[in-house]
């Protein structure tokens, strides 16, 4: 199995709470602010405020996952909650999240919160949508993820349940040392209604257009299967969802403001993963390289890539949207195709970064998935 090679304490470089300590404890971050200042570049500029994936072949990869044995080493991934899942699935040591808008950040660092404030399931969703927990929250901790939703779907958001929740979660982010602007929270305040007041139907959006309709909401994404046909999502069992409130507990799910193309911040994230002898064993990058393909910043990407600690079995987990066109891995009913390609094969095949196109990296035969289409 694909783990990293970890010699050193992971105290080394984070400041790691024990999981018997109190979430109030664990969120009295010593070195985590300074890590994604460290990691972080100046953020830039994207059409959508991306609250909720728009990729409902998320977990058609888990079985590629499975079937190569990937499990710990470092998870870098781009995006809102979606890296959760893989998260959940490959259990690593560290988990870094690397997107172009600080926006990202400051969602994430919401999501920190809630994680660590939560007992379970049905209240970290209350917490995120503004509902007020369950007279029976125990009730819920190993219920059905289709009853805890259907739960949610019949709990009216309060405003005051929602306010007092915000602040409380406001009050667990400010300790952890991030510097806030008041444009910042106005951001992060923002976020939260739009979750609270969509409920599970919020959808990704685009700044510039308005809402495709056939783009899935929330709970369509969290109940989505992988090839098998199983639920998979972070929220799919209690189990997976403590997974990944371990390493939200134990601040190695890092938020990072960066250009994957950018000069600063994949070079700082390889960096520090050598020097916590961690191994990439998964980066997802949704569809990123269309943008830098269009901005001609891929020959900068691929060099970020080539320093980053990689072994034969790191791979990329990417996200095509072919407009109509299919790939071998395309599952019909699904709104784009996801890819696994071996981070080796990646550099083979970007070799010339100028001559390589988007078009052979998402159509190499050996980043096509088991053709299987689940229950839908």
């Amino acid at each position: 199995m694909l783990t990293s090679r970890l010699r050193r304490p992971v105290t080394a470089a984070l400041a790691v709470c024990s999981l018997a300590a109190a979430p109030t404890a664990c969120a009295q971050t010593r070195t985590f602010a300074p890590l994604v200042e460290r990691l972080s570049e100046p953020g830039g500029a994207f059409a959508s405020d991306n609250l909720v994936s728009n990729e409902t072949s998320y977990l058609h990869v888990l079985g590629e996952f499975r079937a190569r044995g990937i499990k710990g080493g470092a998870y870098l991934g781009v995006g809102p909650e979606q890296g959760f899942s893989y998260i959940a699935e490959i259990e690593p040591e560290i988990a870094i999240i690397v997107d172009i808008r600080r926006d990202n950040l400051l969602l994430h660092l919401l999501f920190k919160a809630m994680f660590e404030t939560a007992r379970n399931r049905m209240e970290y969703l209350g917490l995120l949508y503004g509902r007020a927990a369950p007279p029976d929250l125990e009730f819920w901790t190993d219920a059905d993820l289709f009853d805890i939703l259907a739960r949610l779907d019949l709990t009216p958001v309060d405003r005051a349940t929602h306010d007092r929740q915000h602040r409380d979660l406001m009050a667990r982010v400010a300790r952890y040392g991030v510097p806030l602007s008041e444009e910042d929270r106005t951001t992060v305040r923002r976020f939260h209604d739009e979750f609270a007041y969509s409920g599970l139907d919020i959808r990704y959006t685009s700044r510039s257009r308005t809402i495709r309709m056939r783009f899935p909401t929330a709970r369509d994404l969290y109940l989505e299967t992988d090839l098998d046909g199983g639920r998979a999502s972070y929220l799919a069992t209690e189990d997976r969802w403590r997974r990944v409130q371990a390493l939200q507990r134990q601040d190695r799910v890092v938020p990072v403001v960066g250009d994957l193309a950018g000069p600063t911040a994949l070079g700082a994230i390889g960096a520090y993963l050598r020097e916590a002898d961690h191994t990439v064993s998964v980066f997802y990058l949704s569809n990123v390289e269309s943008y830098l393909f269009r901005y001609g910043t891929f020959p900068a990407f691929v060099e970020n890539v080539r320093a980053l600690p990689t072994d034969h079995r790191s791979v990329l987990v990417r996200s095509w949207f072919g407009r109509g066109a299919t790939l071998p891995s395309t599952v019909p009913g699904h709104f784009g195709t996801q890819l696994v390609q071996r981070v080796s094969r990646f550099l083979e095949l970007s070799a010339d970064p100028e001559l390589v196109s988007y078009w052979t990296l998402v159509s190499d035969e050996e980043s096509q998935l088991p053709v299987a289409v689940p229950p839908h």
